[in-house]
């Protein structure tokens, strides 16, 4: 379904077949449909072995490779260095992942999932259909699972399989329901290793949206992986962060002042304080956090280390900032450092830095007010 969402948004098919004919997986054959799921028109990507293959013992549901021949087939490749190391990188991975849940050493677990021929094409066809767009940043949503059971090579298995549940750890998934396994190991590992973050869509401006088709047609819900590319609405202008929010009514209020240098500490972007009306009608203080979302977990754990508080909240959000420089100005009195912030390369707002102008002042003995006043004649000046 990757592929398939891949080659419908304009991966060319010809240059695929040629970076994974370059495996020598033998006489294998790569093609595409359009299909319908459910009224959502679809690329259906097929994985064909010959009858002659067949006979030889090399049909993709019943040869399996070991780690190191299909590293060996990669090496081989003509894919680029990058995607070679992030392809082995990949398979030994899903490798790991297996031996874990079998509990043998990798060298011994036997690779029904990883040396399949249609698991090498889709996990090495994602990686060059993934360095052919050459996208800076990769956002999935939640995965969706699904539920019931999926029969395999070890019996009955409950969905999602071990494999993929154990790929799936500190991703965000849910289950709509449908019994159906929506979600494989394969697909696990590609979207894992390579999503950037999880949530909803980023702004963007669409460029091209391919759908990959799933193999059944589920009744009422489309069986198609989406995959939407475009270009950042405004790159060097908006920036992902995440606003953290707790209210707490029962805290010595001394705590408050190490709490934020604690929370400035572990790389909050800014920290303030509101004086609220809580429950019982009680006199509480809402603390709200503005960070980087890779910065959550540490503030979190800051919160609730530090503070008398049982929960808090997390919003997602976008924030624009003005770009900045700093110079320096002469003034009667001494250097005083100057902010400027300018937005498309207009000077927005200028200001001195008030701790130059406040040592100065007190070296000077004169008012602050005058040392302000003068370095931004200066700047003003200039």
């Amino acid at each position: 379904m990757i592929l398939g969402a891949l080659l419908d948004a304009g991966l060319p098919l010809d240059e695929l077949r040629s970076a994974l004919g370059s495996l020598a997986l033998g006489d294998v054959t790569l093609e595409t449909e359009r299909v319908d799921r459910s009224g959502i028109g679809a690329t259906k990507f097929r994985v064909g072995i010959s009858s002659h293959d067949h006979k030889h013992g090399t049909d993709h549901h019943h040869h399996h490779r070991g780690l190191s021949e299909i590293c060996a087939m990669v090496d081989r490749s003509d894919l680029s260095g990058a995607a070679k190391d992030r392809a082995k990188s990949l398979f030994r991975r899903l490798a790991e992942t297996e031996a874990f849940i079998h509990q043998k050493p990798i060298e011994d677990i036997h690779l029904h999932e990883v040396g399949a021929v249609d698991s090498i094409i889709d996990i090495a066809g994602a990686v060059f259909g993934l360095e052919w767009f050459g996208a800076q940043c990769i956002v999935a949503s939640a995965l969706n699972v699904g539920s019931g059971t999926v029969k395999c090579a070890h019996g009955l298995l409950p969905v999602p399989a071990p494999a993929t549940t154990r790929l799936l750890t500190g991703v965000p998934v849910y289950s709509s329901g449908i019994e159906a396994e929506l979600l494989t190991p394969t697909g696990a590992l590609v979207v894992t290793d390579y999503a950037d973050r999880y949530g909803a869509m980023p702004l963007l401006t669409v460029k091209h949206v391919g759908y990959g088709a799933g193999e059944r047609d589920l009744p009422g819900t489309p069986n198609v992986l989406r995959i939407v590319i475009g270009e950042d609405a405004a790159p060097n202008r908006f920036q992902q962060v995440v606003v953290i929010e707790t209210e707490i009514d029962d805290m010595n209020p001394q705590i408050f002042g190490a709490l934020m240098d604690q929370l400035y500490a572990a790389d909050a972007l800014d920290v303030f304080y509101v004086p609220i009306q809580m429950k019982k009608n009680r006199p509480g203080t809402l603390v709200s956090i503005v960070a980087l979302l890779e910065d959550r977990e540490a503030l979190a754990d800051v919160l609730f280390r530090e503070t008398t508080t049982l929960g808090i909240r997390f919003k997602e959000m976008d924030r624009e900032q003005l770009d900045r420089e700093q110079i320096t100005v002469e003034t009667p009195m001494g250097a005083v450092r100057f902010k400027i912030a300018s937005r498309d390369g207009v000077v927005v707002n200028a200001a001195p830095e008030f701790d130059d102008c406040a040592q100065l002042a007190e070296k000077k003995g004169v008012p602050i007010k005058l040392v302000h006043a003068m370095a931004t004649k200066a700047y003003l000046d200039q």
